[in-house]
């Protein structure tokens, strides 16, 4: 199956969750944060807020980006989108909602990203953390290296 379709059927499933967990949080899913999220969902690396803000279709209207910003946040707050802290950038969950693991695999070449099911990676650093008096709530890993394609890319396979 070709990457665009798997990558359509991927966003038609996150959009379709993305209802799902609104609905059930009581929050809405508006269009101009649905719109967002699609813009993530495209986007084939994690894209900055700015970068949002240049795609996103104003229809005529004034560019805003605190709106944009709320969306984003939004989105974040349920889990729908992530942020990377070290790189300032935001891309869509594929996996699940606000719960899920937040570990990353990103490619120092292409920029691509892949989230990582790590529970147990996460179970353990926050036993670590905890054994050292820190109350831990959230936290992120991202593990930089190069992604498959990359890899082959480079080595000529």
């Amino acid at each position: 199956m070709p990457l665009a379709a798997v990558r359509s059927a991927a966003a038609r499933r996150a959009l379709a969750r993305a209802r799902t967990v609104c609905a059930r949080r009581g929050a809405r899913l508006t269009e101009n944060r649905e719109a967002v999220l699609r813009i993530l969902l495209s986007s084939r690396k994690p894209v900055s807020a700015y970068e949002i803000v240049d795609r996103f279709d104003w229809r005529g209207r004034r560019r805003a980006p605190a709106q944009i910003y709320r969306a984003v946040q939004f989105l974040v707050g349920l889990g729908l989108a992530h942020r990377l802290p070290s790189r300032g950038t935001y891309f869509a969950c594929l996996r699940g909602d606000r719960d899920c693991p937040q570990t990353y695999l990103v490619c120092e070449s292409c920029d691509g990203i892949a989230e990582l099911p790590a529970a147990a990676l996460l179970r353990s650093m926050r036993k670590t953390a905890t054994a050292a008096g820190f109350e831990f709530h959230t936290g992120s890993l991202e593990i930089s290296g190069l992604c498959a394609d990359c890899r082959k890319a480079r080595t000529g396979a």
